[in-house]
This record gives C-alpha cells, structure tokens and sequence, in this order.
C-alpha cells in the first residue's frame, strides 16, 4: 500500500497524483513515442527506451461495491504489481508492464463478467448521473437505463466496427451532472409539470424567502392560501429544476406519469476535424418504463445503426448529422418532427442558423 502522508508538508488536499503512477510511466515520462490499439479494450504505449505499457479497459459500473473495489484490487496485485485506474466514463483500467499478463488478465475479468473493449472505434461505458439510487430530483433511473442500454448495445463495445467513437451519457434530469451536452447520444431525464405544493405542510417545514430565492427563473413568489403563508408558482417560468424541492420538501417535483426521458445528439469534446460541438434535441419524450426501457434502448440503437452504416471513416454522430443536414437525420430515423424541437428561448436567436442554404 502507498503511503499517502510520506513526505507531506500539510494534510490539506489531495496527495500529488504522481505518487500512484506505474514506476515503468515515471521512468519513461515524455519519451512515449506512439501507441496502437493491439485489439478490442487493449492498447499499447511503446517508449523510446522501448519500454511497453499495456492497458486493458473492462467495463465496470458507476456504482460499485466494496467487495467488487477489492476485486479489482486483487486482480491489480497479481497482474499490474498493484497498479490500476479508473476512467472519467467509468471504465476500469489495468496498467501492465508484462505482455505474459494480457490474456490471463482479460479471462480473470472475462469470468468476473467484466468484458473487455471500449478502446477505438466503439462505444465506451456510459457516463451516467445518480437517478433513483440516490438523487432526489431525479426524473428517470441512471443505473437501470444505462445497464439496459449497454446490454442491447454490448457489441458495439467489446468490437471495433463503428466508423469512429460513440460516447453516450446520461442525466436523470435537466441539471445535467453528467455529460449529455457534450456526447454523440445524450440520455436526459425530464420533468413536465412544476411542483406540487402542499399548502398545509409548507409554512412549517419550509423557510418561505430561502423558497423563493431557490428558483432561477423567478417562478416562486409568496402568496397567502386559506389565510395561511405560503407560495405560488408561476408555471411558464419553471423549468423543472427542482432547486425548490431541495430547500422545500413540501414542493415534490417528481410524477410518475409525466417525468420521462429526452434522447439528444451530435455532441462531442474532441476537437478533431471539427470543433467541440453541442447535443441537440432528437427525441422530447419517451415514457419511463422499467426495468428494461424497451422504447429507449429501441431509439438508441435505431440512431447507431444508422449512424454506423452510413457515416464516414471516423467521422462522429454529430458530423455526419450535419453532412447530411437535419431534414434528412430526421426522415431517415423516422423521428417525428413536434413543436418541442423549435428552440424558443428568448436569446435562441443567436443560435439559429441565418444562412438560406439547407442541406437534403
């Protein structure tokens, strides 16, 4: 084990993350000459010492157990001389530095039921947010639609035959603690009514100012029900935040038959052969329905595919969608064109595209 307080000067802070780097990564620190992708979820960086770190990336969930952590540990002990990480999309990483380690490694995960892949031209594991496990605004589950999704799409991780990388993310709901406005298929939960006030409950529970403060758009003011101090909401200014909720438990935003999921597209970080790019809305509703979201795992493996097979080498979701232009994403999708794809915020015109020139 690191002993993480040798040589500290304060114990504020995080140690300094060179302390748990594979010696074999210090002693060859910007001498790195090239790497290759070996096979699926296995790569290489060859060194100009000719030194050789091999990684192998397994598919691991966001939310994991002591027991599986130790796991983990164990295999990194026996294979990696301790060494392993995780990834910012939740893939769990092992860092080796003998080639005779690879294949013994990959079937110890193999029989954990961890597959191996996610490097190249595939799908990664799924960046994802806390939904119903945890979160209390949450208006789908994370866990359970991600499992669902990564199940249908699981050949699309452990192969390499998508014409470039797929990141797909999820957030249970519209403050987006995950990355959906940056990835190539966005899974985002939504709320479709404001909260519901209980009159009775909230002068007692709730600080009336601290409740209207909480809301961005201004959509809560005091108002006097039954005689009694409370709040009203405007409902054209709410935007489902539930900020409200979370300083005023007598304001639930969730609602069983009115909160669902939104699929978004044509995100992406990366700023090669174009420029980082924001998701845009592909489809406003699709009803929660667990455990296994047949209608979402459905459209997301209808958007792939077509993706997949008609895409340039390379090129990401989002590039192809504007190669071929919008009018044609949706046609050949068969996505529905409704009123909720018209941006109407009040600065969307900054954003609208002005040229008369539109690609069929």
């Amino acid at each position: 084990m690191v002993d993480v307080m040798k040589d500290r000067r304060t114990d504020f802070g995080p140690p300094h993350y060179e302390r748990f780097l594979p010696p074999i990564i210090k002693e060859n620190y910007g001498k790195w000459k090239y790497h290759e992708v070996l096979k699926p979820g296995v790569m290489v960086h060859v060194s100009e010492t000719d030194a050789k770190l091999y990684t192998i990336r397994a598919a691991s969930g966001r939310l994991i157990s002591i027991d599986k952590i130790r796991m983990f540990c164990d295999l990194a002990d026996k294979y990696c001389d301790g060494f392993f990480r995780f990834t910012s999309r939740h893939n769990v990483e092992f860092l080796l530095s003998k080639k005779d380690n690879v294949n013994p490694l990959i079937e110890d995960l193999k029989e954990m039921g961890h597959p191996i892949g996610g490097i190249g031209n595939s799908i990664t594991s799924i960046v994802h947010t806390q939904g119903w496990v945890h979160c209390h605004s949450a208006a789908t589950d994370a866990s359970g639609v991600v499992k669902c999704v990564m199940d249908d799409l699981i050949e699309y991780f452990t192969e390499m035959k998508l014409p470039g990388k797929l990141r797909i993310a999820l957030a249970c709901c519209l403050n987006m603690c995950g990355a959906v406005h940056c990835s190539d298929i966005a899974i985002l939960g939504i709320h479709r009514r404001p909260p519901k006030i209980d009159h009775s409950r909230l002068r007692k529970m709730c600080e009336i100012p601290n409740t209207v403060a909480s809301c961005p758009t201004a959509a809560i003011r005091p108002a006097t029900v039954d005689g009694n101090p409370s709040v009203e909401v405007i409902e054209e200014n709410c935007m489902f935040c539930a900020n409200c909720f979370t300083v005023c438990p007598s304001m639930p935003l969730n609602d069983p038959l009115n909160d669902g999921i939104s699929i978004w597209v044509g995100g992406k970080v990366s700023n090669a052969r174009h420029e980082p790019m924001f998701s845009k809305l592909a489809i406003p509703f699709i009803p929660n329905n667990p455990p296994r979201w047949p209608e979402v795992t459905t459209a997301i493996r209808n958007i792939v595919e077509l993706w997949a097979k008609n895409a340039r080498k390379y090129e990401r979701l989002g590039e192809w969608i504007e190669r071929i232009g919008w009018p044609r994403f949706f046609k050949m999708t068969g996505i529905e064109f409704q009123k909720e794809h018209i941006d109407d915020f009040k600065h969307a015109g900054l954003t609208y595209k002005r040229s008369t020139h539109l690609t069929f």
